[in-house]
């Protein structure tokens, strides 16, 4: 299969950023280089040292996983609708969401930077198309969010998600790196790919698996039927891999925390979010599955806590 890249014509919302630094090992000593939107770190950022810079940035987009509370708002890998695509990132930025995730478009990656002070993912099977989007303000490249290829037949075999993300190692070796592991793959085939990505140096494993699920109840029920195969996956991979893991598809506010118990070191949640008709229920929901993380890992510190005792 061909990998294919989309993209836009249509004029930019914005100026351009500035060059960003994790595309190569060259650096300007000006703070403007750095895609960090924090005034503190802007203003310490030239005494920084290029690897130093380099660290900075993986350590800030990863930070969230690495304590494990990562909440990843997706707008789709094929959505170029900038109105749609501006809603989602408003409400993962006014929701509570860590991270944005967003198709691999440099105009729409300006869009979200100019939203948002969120580390911003781009999606794309295309690692071509990644340094574009970095150059334009991403600070995480994504090889995944397969629904819309699913939906036409298409499915990606282990040897081609590996090429995949060699290559986007080679074009982009400093950039933060997170993989789908596709669910048609078998459980253990799953595991299996996930350490052979791992190896590769990947930095988060992704899971799937909502749009093989076809929940038979209504209601809670069915909410927790929907999220089963990316919380086994989820569960399964957490403990064969060090890296993080996050739990991505077919997730609510119900389910959500069922994913950080499970092993996982953050939640995906794309359709849930995008498919609303206004912001402001965007927005509510966001809440809702940001709520319900907090809540969970309030009562696991607790519980820890007490067992400490």
């Amino acid at each position: 299969m061909q990998a294919s890249v989309w993209t836009t014509t249509s004029p930019s919302l914005l100026k351009p950023t500035s060059h960003n630094p994790l595309l190569t090992h060259s650096f300007s000593s000006s703070t403007q280089c750095l895609p960090l939107r924090s005034r503190r770190t802007r203003r310490s950022a030239s005494s920084l040292t290029p690897r130093a810079l380099l660290q900075t940035s993986k350590e800030l987009v990863l930070r969230e996983f690495h304590e494990r509370k990562a909440l990843k708002i997706i707008s789709g890998l094929q959505n170029f609708d900038k109105e749609n695509v501006a809603s989602v990132v408003t409400a993962a930025d006014k929701g509570g969401a860590t991270h944005v995730d967003i198709a691999c478009d440099p105009e729409l990656v300006k869009l979200a930077i100019g939203l948002t002070s969120l580390p911003v993912c781009v999606s794309s099977v295309d690692p071509a198309a990644f340094p574009a989007a970095v150059e334009a303000g991403a600070m995480m490249v994504e090889i995944g969010n397969y629904d819309s290829f699913y939906e036409r037949g298409v499915i990606f075999s282990p040897e081609q998600i590996l090429n995949l993300t060699k290559e986007t190692k080679r074009i982009l070796p400093s950039v933060t790196l997170s993989v789908t592991v596709p669910h048609t793959l078998s459980l253990p085939d799953q595991v299996k790919l996930a350490e052979l990505l791992e190896q590769e140096g990947v930095d988060v494993i992704q899971t799937e698996g909502g749009k093989c699920s076809n929940p038979s109840k209504s209601g809670i029920l069915g909410l927790i039927e929907k999220a089963t195969p990316t919380l086994a996956a989820a569960y399964s991979i957490s403990r064969a891999v060090k890296i993080p893991v996050m739990c991505s598809s077919g997730l609510s506010a119900v389910t959500a925390p069922m994913a950080i118990t499970a092993g996982a070191a953050g939640v995906g949640v794309g359709s849930a979010i995008n498919k609303l008709n206004d912001v402001v229920a965007m927005i509510a929901e966001v809440r809702s599955i940001s709520n319900s993380l907090a809540s969970a890992g309030k009562r696991a510190a607790t519980e820890e806590q007490r067992l400490k005792l």
